[in-house]
């Protein structure tokens, strides 16, 4: 029998024999392994590994009972030749580097390209990640989401959203979105007026998809979101820079110029600042004039803790030209990518049939388990505990950048989880903060955020969604020191 020596990976998430089960399949799909080959005993591999003996045995077992082992009486387990039947054998390619096509050439559109706000994969282990759109680890709700998840495991769940829905979304799902998420904002829609969407970062998609095309003008916030720049810049040339003030956008005369423009209003990204009801009146009318529709993201639209809250651009518009744009990936965590588009029932009628042809529908299982989070009260109850922290480190975080970058920065009278900070003229905040990481500080730049070629390069931001309150004030001490 030949001798086959494994090995466990020694840090990496789920149990014992699942990791055994995982090596053992892949050995016998990536051939190293032959059909009807022996595998060793559970004694032997049990001890090679330095585990139970039961744990091999489970592991063996499920293997058979899903196809990939043969149990023979008194023989021990061997490699079932039916699991590799069907598929495509094909020798390897000597060289998997060489192609005999330009795809340089080829490619249409190299998003790789595009600039963006970019941060390390291993950010939660630097002592002071500043850093925007992640999440706490210890504030995650895991007992209720775990509570939610074994519901989307019973037999009656799981029939109700593995079947193919089509262009379908979660009636259950779209209920608390009408009911609990939209009325926050002060927006009163129809259900068939909401679209579910892979996160916002979907919906801007969908959004720009219709409404745009070569010959149509776009308006961005400058500074704004890089990335809903990029997917403009794919589907028109005509990319219009908008002035920004302490008040949000500006509605000048530049909107005249615009089919469709992109903004922030309730948290300008990445400011922070608040446009204010006259403003958002004066937006609409203009709008209206000059017949713009608007595309407002209401990104986080939850965070918002600090004096009264201020309506949605949405719910002030009266001429149902604005298209409003939210998420639940800010509160929960943003590997969970839902976010809702809702709009005019023509066009969320066109998003369903364009997101049908990108990917049909959202995973139903995770539709599911999100409308059973909101259904208990959970969200409600995960949104107050994070205004709390967040108001706690907004506090701090504002007292500290006054200590030690006076009148640099304005306190976001919305809340949200992030300052903007303009820094001395001379420093250039991207190479800061390639040293800070050195010194286990992570935050983010801010000329990426700026359209044009002469951006400024003295703009950082400070998030405080993911770092510890008792950080804060070592962290800010800190960089003030490098700066």
């Amino acid at each position: 029998m030949t001798e086959y020596l494994f090995t466990l990976p020694q840090h990496c998430d789920g149990t014992l024999q699942s990791h055994i089960q995982e090596m053992i399949v892949s050995s016998i799909l990536e051939g190293h392994i032959a059909p009807n080959s022996a595998l060793p005993s559970s004694r032997k591999l049990a001890k090679q590994l330095s585990v139970a003996r039961n744990t091999v045995v489970y592991a063996y077992q499920h293997l058979v009972d899903e196809g990939f082992l043969l149990a023979r009486e008194r023989s021990g387990f061997y490699v079932n030749p039916e699991i590799l039947k069907g598929r495509a054998q094909t020798p390897k390619p000597e060289n998997s580097e060489t192609s005999k096509i330009s795809w340089s050439d080829m490619i249409v559109i190299k998003p790789h390209n595009f600039r963006q706000n970019t941060k390390p994969p291993n950010w939660y282990q630097y002592p002071f990640p500043f850093i925007c759109g992640q999440y706490d680890r210890d504030v995650f709700p895991i007992a209720d989401w775990r509570e939610c998840s074994r519901e989307a495991s019973s037999i009656n769940a799981i029939h109700s959203w593995a079947k193919d829905q089509v262009d379908q979304d979660n009636p259950e799902l779209i209920d608390q979105i009408h009911k609990k998420i939209l009325p926050r904002r002060g927006v009163w829609a129809e259900k068939d007026e909401i679209l579910v969407t892979v996160g916002a970062q979907q919906g801007i998609y969908l959004a720009a998809l219709l409404l745009l095309n070569a010959s149509k003008t776009m308006g961005i916030e400058n500074p704004g979101y890089v990335d809903a720049e990029n997917t403009f810049s794919m589907l028109t040339s005509k990319v219009l820079p908008l002035a920004v003030d302490n008040q949000g956008l500006i509605p000048d005369q530049q909107l005249e110029k615009c089919d469709c423009i992109y903004t922030t209003p309730s948290h300008h990204y990445p400011s922070t600042v608040t446009m204010p009801k006259d403003r958002r009146y004066e937006l609409l009318e203009s709008a209206q004039k000059h017949n713009i529709v608007i595309i407002e993201d209401d990104y986080e639209s939850e965070f918002n803790y600090v004096g009264d809250p201020t309506p949605a651009l949405k719910s002030m518009d009266c001429d149902d030209r604005v298209i409003y744009i939210g998420s639940l990936s800010k509160t929960l965590a943003p590997g969970i990518r839902l976010g809702y588009l809702v709009a005019s029932k023509a066009l969320i009628e066109q998003a369903r049939s364009l997101r049908r042809l990108i990917l049909r529908h959202p995973p139903s299982n995770n539709q599911f388990i999100i409308a059973q989070f909101l259904k208990r009260g959970y969200h409600d109850a995960l949104v107050n505990r994070l205004s709390q922290i967040l108001h706690e480190r907004w506090a701090i975080l504002g007292d500290l950048l006054e200590t030690h970058f006076p009148g640099s920065s304005r306190r976001p009278t919305f809340g949200g989880s992030a300052f903007w900070v303009e820094g001395p003229k001379n420093i250039n905040t991207e190479l800061l903060a390639i040293e800070a990481m050195k010194h286990g500080i992570l935050f983010e730049p801010g000329a990426v955020f700026f359209h044009g070629k002469h951006k400024p390069q003295n703009f950082f931001r400070l998030g405080f969604s993911s770092i510890a309150t008792n950080k804060l004030e070592d962290g800010v001490r800190k960089l003030a020191d490098l700066f």
